[in-house]
């Protein structure tokens, strides 16, 4: 058995280790939504999201420990378990990224058929009419399609524009119902924008930043494994080179000279 460069081995623990608390990170993460979700009755949604983060952080998580053992005690069937093991993974998350880059324009686009077939705001379920008045809040716009006349008469005060707003505002319409309250002779400012075309550029910054956090642990398994390959063949690398050993004998040589000289026919 052949003998491990001492920087190898460290920069291998010192990545599988890495991996191994991105690895249990992500199984809290997992475990926090399950129980969130679960809570709010809406497990059922992703349900198979859920499951597939349980998969993927366990499975790491185990394969790095395996990892780790086989490194540190030298064990050649660990570090082959733990290959081809990280290489399955990444097999599989590379699916997962060719997937969401090949369907990251359909999203925009059932993102847009979800949100309009709210339309008009004023028949919107109160769950959706909840959903949306949180979002013009926080992305600092109003309505879904046409801004604020997609609210008619009703437009809530989750529309209505803030000093500090970085987005554009306007002035509501007289006959809208924010003015019923309203006893101040100054304008009543609201958003300006419709929150569908912020909502679009959210989620899509949201799924390539998913894609590009994959990509990076890609790159780690991958790196992980090349170091495993690497340990595999200094283990497997015959250094014991038998020692020589000379004799005066063999120096001097047992030899018989032949006196009589060869006949010829």
């Amino acid at each position: 058995m052949g003998k491990v460069n001492v920087w190898v081995r460290r920069i291998d623990v010192v990545l599988t280790s890495l991996m191994a608390i991105i690895s249990a990170l992500l199984l809290a993460v997992t475990v926090f939504s399950h129980g969130y979700y679960n809570a709010e009755e809406e497990v059922d949604k992703i349900v198979s999201y859920i499951t597939v983060m349980y998969a993927v952080s366990i499975i790491t998580l185990v394969l790095a420990i395996i990892g780790l053992y086989g490194s540190c005690k030298e064990k050649e069937w660990a570090l082959i378990v733990f290959a081809v093991g990280i290489i399955l993974c990444a097999v599989f998350m590379f699916e997962f990224e060719r997937q969401g880059l090949a369907n990251r324009s359909k999203v925009s686009e059932n993102i847009k058929v979800i949100y309009l077939n709210m339309l008009p705001l004023n028949n919107a379920s109160k769950s959706d009419i909840e959903d949306l008045n949180y979002i013009q809040m926080k992305l600092q716009c109003c309505g879904l399609d046409e801004g604020y006349l997609d609210w008619d008469y009703n437009i809530p005060t989750s529309c209505l524009c803030f000093e500090d707003s970085v987005n554009p505002c306007v002035e509501a319409p007289k006959n809208s119902g924010l003015f019923e309250h309203w006893d101040h002779d100054q304008p009543v400012m609201i958003y300006k924008e419709s929150c569908l075309p912020y909502l679009i550029d959210k989620i899509l910054f949201i799924m390539d930043f998913i894609i590009g956090t994959v990509f990076g642990l890609i790159l780690l398994w991958i790196s992980t494994v090349m170091l495993c390959i690497i340990i595999l063949c200094q283990l497997r690398r015959n250094d014991n080179t038998p020692a020589i050993i000379y004799s005066s004998e063999a120096k001097t040589g047992k030899y018989t000279i032949l006196t009589d000289p060869p006949e010829y026919i």
